[in-house]
C-alpha cells in the first residue's frame, strides 16, 4: 500500500458568531467541528477514533506553538503555502466522536476573504487534508495506521457531496435562485482582490 493524499471536507457550521478574539490581536475567531471519527464519510473512507486520537495529540504540538495553519482552498500538496494562510487553530478538543475547533481568522488576504464569505453567511468547508494509505473493506476505505494529519484548510464545498457543477449545468444555474450565494461569494472575493490591487474577471 502506497499514502496517497487524503483530503476529507465537510460543511462547516460555525458555532455561534464570527467573534473577536481576547487575546489582545483583536482577529476574527469561530468555532465549529472539524471532523468526526466512526463514521463512513462521503469520499467513502472510515477513520478510526484511536487514529485521530493520536493524530490530534500530535498536531497540538503545532498549536501550542503557533503554527497550525492552513490555506484558503486546497492544493494538490503536502506543502502548507504560506502566502495562502487564511487561519491559525488556537484550540481543539473532543466532544464525542466530534472534533472540534477553535480557530483565529488571520488578517491577510486570504484570511480577509475567508472572514467575509462568513461574515456573509456564505457556507464553506473545513478540509482535513493528510498523508496515508487505505484498505478496501467492502464498501468502505478504511485509513490505515500510516495516516499521518498535515493541516485543516478552509474550501468551497456544497451542501450535498457530488453536487459540483458541469458545465452542461450552468446555464440552468444561472436561471436557478440557488446561484445567488455563489454570486455574493464571488462579488465578496472580487472586491477583496482588487482592494490588494488586482481585479479579476470571476
Amino acid at each position: 500500500m502506497s499514502d496517497n493524499l487524503l483530503i476529507e471536507t465537510q460543511n462547516f457550521q460555525p458555532v455561534g458568531k464570527l467573534t473577536e478574539a481576547r487575546n489582545g490581536s483583536g482577529n476574527a475567531m469561530v468555532e465549529g467541528i472539524l471532523a468526526t471519527a466512526e463514521v463512513k464519510n462521503g469520499n467513502g473512507r472510515y477513520y478510526s477514533k484511536s487514529i485521530w486520537k493520536r493524530e490530534i495529540d500530535k498536531y497540538m504540538d503545532s498549536v501550542k506553538n503557533n503554527r497550525a495553519v492552513g490555506e484558503l482552498d486546497h492544493p494538490e500538496s503536502t506543502v502548507i503555502n504560506l502566502k495562502n494562510v487564511s487561519h491559525n487553530i488556537k484550540d481543539v478538543w473532543w466532544d464525542g466522536d466530534y472534533i472540534m475547533g477553535k480557530i483565529e481568522i488571520l488578517p491577510t488576504p486570504s484570511g480577509n476573504i475567508l472572514k467575509s464569505l462568513i461574515d456573509n453567511g456564505i457556507q464553506v468547508g473545513v478540509s482535513s487534508r493528510g498523508m496515508g494509505s487505505v484498505k478496501q473493506i467492502g464498501e468502505t476505505l478504511e485509513v490505515q495506521d500510516d495516516f499521518e494529519l498535515l493541516c485543516w484548510d478552509f474550501v468551497s464545498t456544497p451542501s450535498n457531496p457530488g453536487s459540483w457543477m458541469h458545465p452542461s449545468q450552468l446555464n440552468e444555474a444561472l436561471q436557478s435562485s440557488s446561484i445567488k450565494d455563489y454570486s455574493k461569494a464571488n462579488e465578496i472575493i472580487r472586491e477583496l482582490l482588487c482592494s490588494f490591487g488586482e481585479c479579476p474577471i470571476i
